[in-house]
């Protein structure tokens, strides 16, 4: 099995030409609507494991990595008044981005071997005033049985090692939802399995994800593959 990291909202740089569009509200880009506080933090930390890795840290307020080009978040409140020109520059970087990862497993599967594509993100811990009861989240398609067992095992590994962790299934978002991995279990429905890891935005600081929770899945991970 070979491991693909991924980290599609690392950082909230804007390149020098966008970042008009945000003159009086800079301080949205340090929050978490601006990028996954500490995942990149995580996503640096387990990449020993991975046979490769992409990363992306241009702030999604810019352009939704995650989502469908026909997806109406794809751009923010902030970049839906770009200009056509202006758009159009932002998707084909987005373009870039995931043609790379697609074709990176597209490779792999033609080889014969099976991708775990984890792809790491971080939760605000209150969204809409409510409390999110979860530590880690792991997104996954219910219907796919590798991707299930993989979840499943996972989840074993990381209570084995800290019981006290708060593991929840497809929460606080839905692994089928619109997203990347969705997108490429469409394009690979053999030989992959999909993963969204989704940690609690508590545990970070200073955009640095406690050293406890790095070492937890790393590793758990590290049993697995």
């Amino acid at each position: 099995m070979k491991l693909l990291l991924s980290c599609e909202h690392g950082g909230n740089n804007i390149p020098t030409n966008f970042q008009y569009i945000f003159k009086n509200d800079e301080a949205v880009l340090e929050t978490h609507k601006g990028f996954d506080l500490g995942a990149l933090d995580v996503f640096n930390h387990l990449k020993p494991l991975a046979n490769t890795s992409f990363f992306n840290e241009e702030s999604r307020l810019l352009i939704e990595l995650n989502r469908s080009l026909h997806h109406k978040n794809l751009f923010s409140e902030f970049s839906k008044s770009l200009s056509k020109t202006e758009k159009e520059h932002l998707i084909l970087n987005y373009k870039i981005y995931r043609s790379s990862v697609e074709t990176e497993i597209r490779k792999s599967i033609d080889n014969n071997e099976t991708v775990l594509h984890l792809s790491v993100h971080s939760f605000t811990p209150i969204f809409h005033s409510i409390k999110r009861n979860c530590d880690i989240g792991l997104l996954y398609d219910s219907k796919k049985r590798a991707e299930k067992e993989f979840c499943q095992q996972f989840k074993r590994e990381i209570l084995s090692i800290d019981t006290s962790v708060n593991v929840r299934y497809n929460y606080p978002y839905l692994g089928k939802a619109d997203g990347f991995t969705t997108y490429l279990r469409k394009q690979f429905p053999t030989n992959y399995i999909g993963v969204e890891l989704e940690i609690n935005q508590q545990f970070s600081k200073n955009n640095k994800m406690e050293k406890w929770v790095k070492n937890l899945l790393y590793k758990s991970l590290e049993n697995l593959i």
